[in-house]
């Protein structure tokens, strides 16, 4: 039974232009956390992931969240834990500060995600086993598909679990073999050309085959030079992608896009708005057969849901602490699964929560292992830590998601 509930304002300055981007140019990575104390002595840690202001907000709206858990066990909880996501996220007053997004939806990340964090610790499994030991009708239990019926009903989403069952033992030896990696580290946007050269060199001697630049400089021939730059270093078979942050217009990105073309990028991400569907896919429609990928600020199934339906995401990259948790987080896999469409998570330095989920979309939904993001500026504040080698993500054994802080 969970005896208390705690939340904190985790704030990590990391300067020297790491984790800068277009918009954002000098980010304080900052996790809203839960924490979940229950009467066995087991704490459920889940993140939400901000760049500093406002964090305090999301960890009082987490706070409110929480409360309703007090006294209740966590195997109750989680048998039917997609309704009860369903009334927390529609509790009348807070809904009118998203419905479904923002600082309210944030928070009820951070909830979800100490509830998992919890309930793979009880049963002392790490999170990407429990969810593969959960049968079908467990999985769809814990999700709430409100608002996506008109593409995924709760007994389609089970038979689809179900129909890739029978091919799992095929898709095991990624456990083994570790999970791909990208690196996003060579390339932040404040980072000078020759940082970027050499970056990429290190990136490729430490076994990574792909990375990202970030672009969206108001000079747009400074994106260019530095992509090409990234292509020469890393060699025509590398995949390399770039991420402008949402920084351009629509007619700024049909612009650019076309001349990032030259370098043949694996995708363009967060091109323009993130709300602005149609934009996308215009845009996708003009650079063809470069595909598009977007996610980091989309904050939920349902705008996820007008993306697939309008075909201009080539990939989804749905983050469990931005959307409303885990249980959102496969809600979204599996309407991508649906439609064909990869998922490779945006990170925001959480691969620590991401590894497992990564896992579960391939070996449980039939998702392709593509690769997973990396990057390493928070590693050293975990208990345990990412472990990336050779270009791959290890398994993680320890029972939970991998979310406990120091």
């Amino acid at each position: 039974m969970i005896t208390s509930i705690t939340t904190r304002d985790a704030r990590y300055p990391i300067g020297s232009g790491h984790g800068s981007d277009a918009i954002h140019k000098d980010p304080v990575y900052s996790y809203a956390v839960t924490e979940l104390h229950d009467d066995s002595g087991l704490t459920g840690t889940g993140l939400a992931f901000t760049l500093g202001e406002g964090n305090d907000l999301v960890c009082r709206a987490a706070e409110f969240y929480a409360s309703r858990l007090k006294g209740r066990d966590i195997e109750e909880i989680m048998a039917d834990f997609g309704n009860l996501q369903h009334e927390m996220a529609d509790e009348q007053q807070f809904r009118w500060l998203g419905p479904h997004k923002g600082v309210v939806h944030l928070a009820l990340s951070s909830v979800t995600n100490a509830c998992w964090d919890l309930w793979a610790k009880k049963r002392g499994l790490p999170l990407w086993k429990l969810l593969l030991d959960l049968t079908p009708e467990q999985v769809v239990a814990t999700l709430d598909l409100s608002y996506l019926e008109d593409e995924l009903t709760s007994a389609q989403a089970v038979s689809l679990l179900r129909n890739e069952a029978s091919s799992r033992g095929s898709r095991m030896k990624v456990l083994k073999d570790g999970y791909p990696g990208y690196d996003t580290s060579v390339g932040w946007f404040n980072y000078s050309d020759e940082q970027v050269r050499e970056n990429c060199k290190k990136a490729m001697a430490a076994g990574f085959t792909a990375m990202k630049l970030k672009v969206g400089a108001k000079d747009a021939e400074r994106d260019i030079r530095r992509a090409h730059i990234v292509r020469e270093v890393a060699g025509p078979e590398a995949r390399v992608m770039v991420d402008a942050n949402q920084q351009w217009t629509l007619p700024q990105a049909l612009d650019v896009c076309s001349k990032l073309s030259a370098i043949t990028p694996f995708w363009i991400e967060e091109p323009t708005h993130p709300d602005d569907v149609l934009a996308h896919r215009t845009l996708a429609d003009a650079i063809a057969p470069v595909k598009l990928a977007l996610g980091e600020h989309v904050p939920n199934r349902v705008i996820f849901k007008n993306y697939l339906q309008t075909g201009c995401a080539g990939f989804i990259q749905v983050d469990a602490v931005r959307v409303a948790g885990v249980s959102e987080f496969l809600a979204v896999s599996l309407l991508s699964r649906k439609f064909g469409i990869p998922v490779v998570p945006h990170v925001g330095d959480m691969g620590q929560l991401h590894q497992h989920l990564v896992l579960f979309n391939h070996i449980g939904m039939g998702h392709e292992a593509l690769f997973l993001e990396h990057i390493p500026h928070l590693r050293e504040h975990f208990v345990h830590p990412v472990r990336v080698e050779g270009g791959v993500y290890h398994t993680p054994e320890e029972p939970g998601s991998g979310c406990d802080l120091k």
